[in-house]
């Protein structure tokens, strides 16, 4: 058994990926012990409980300020957790024992560890998408939906704000603020389920909402329709055609990085393209959100701001959080064992 503990929030409204998740949470359970935080409606929770008794720990949320749902799930798991090494995962990413190894194996040096997450299967849109994922590379590192962090430094700096839209971004950006190290290790890759189609394209109004929080990402998204444009009116298709070479290439180079040739495939950087025509028309409609309309929709609701910026979080800190056994659950797998603290 890994020392460290897997840490999964959930809110599902229907259960059509419940044998899916449900296979794949009896393999991980035998290398690392789970905690599920289900925010689900209470006949889908009773569901999950009945089919994973015996498996994993099955706890409820417990309230946190703020409507993003995933936040309060997080703060939940990581209050309960058992260890000091903790695994975050949303519920289409897919670990073997040797990526898990791995991630747990960097806090040795982090506070929190950032992988790689890697679409598979690859329907056109995960492909799509993975322009996006190429581009990341290429200049930083991607945003994935995983992480493993140190329980500690996240107690400390007192959990992280919930009325926030790019949640994983203002939690690294909140544990950096509090002195924490992040490691980037991008050649970690972690397997992840696209989404339909149609999540898909509901998607695309907040993550292009979510470089509000990324002056300098949204600035450059917000600037090539415009030359696109200028491109098409005066006929310039040379122009184009080396705008849109240049930003393959710029693909290309984040799929060579860290060994991303053995994770995406050849072709893939030729999406880039796609991605960000896409991403500069949705930025534009990001903008509008925001101004005219008070924010991105969400749950119900709207969120006004997309992450908190780095110079706020430094002068605004949190209070702890103490740790606590968890709220209600159904199931507790063993405990694992307490992880090695850093000094």
């Amino acid at each position: 058994m890994l020392d460290g503990e897997y840490v999964l929030p959930l809110r599902w409204s229907d259960d059509s990926e419940l044998a899916d998740l449900t296979d794949y949470l009896r393999r991980l359970t035998a290398e690392i012990p789970v905690t599920v935080v289900d925010g689900s409606p209470p006949e889908l929770f009773a569901r999950h409980a009945a089919a994973w008794a015996g498996l994993v720990r099955h706890l409820r949320p417990e309230p946190w300020p703020g409507p993003n749902g995933k936040v309060a799930g997080v703060v939940t798991g990581v209050r309960a957790a058992r260890s000091e090494r903790i695994v975050l995962a949303d519920d289409d990413v897919r670990y073997d024992r040797a990526a898990l190894a791995r991630v747990l194996a960097q806090l040795d040096d982090a506070d929190v560890v950032r992988p790689q997450n890697v679409f598979r299967p690859t329907p056109w849109h995960a492909r799509w998408d993975t322009g996006r994922t190429l581009l990341n590379r290429a200049f930083a590192a991607d945003y994935p939906g995983t992480y493993a962090l140190r329980r500690s430094p996240f107690l400390a700096m007192g959990g992280y704000r919930g009325d926030v839209l790019f949640e994983n971004l203002e939690m690294v950006r909140t544990l950096r603020a509090h002195g924490g190290r992040e490691q980037r290790a991008n050649d970690v890759f972690v397997p992840r389920r696209p989404p339909t189609a149609a999540h898909f394209w509901s998607q695309r109004p907040r993550q292009a909402y979510d470089d509000l929080a990324q002056p300098w990402r949204l600035v450059a998204a917000l600037a090539l329709w415009p030359v696109v444009l200028e491109g098409v009116l005066r006929r310039r298709p040379l122009r184009l055609a080396a705008l849109a070479a240049g930003v393959v290439l710029t693909a290309e180079i984040g799929r060579r990085r860290d060994d991303g040739r053995t994770a995406f495939g050849a072709t893939s950087p030729l999406w880039a393209p796609v991605w960000l025509l896409e991403r500069g028309l949705f930025s534009w409609l990001a903008l509008d959100a925001r101004f005219r309309r008070g924010g991105v929709a969400y749950g119900g609701s709207r969120l006004r701001t997309a992450a908190s910026m780095p110079w706020s979080l430094r002068a605004h800190p949190r209070p702890p959080l103490t740790g606590h056994s968890g709220g209600p659950s159904t199931d507790a797998c063993p405990a694992a064992p307490p992880g090695h603290r850093l000094p």
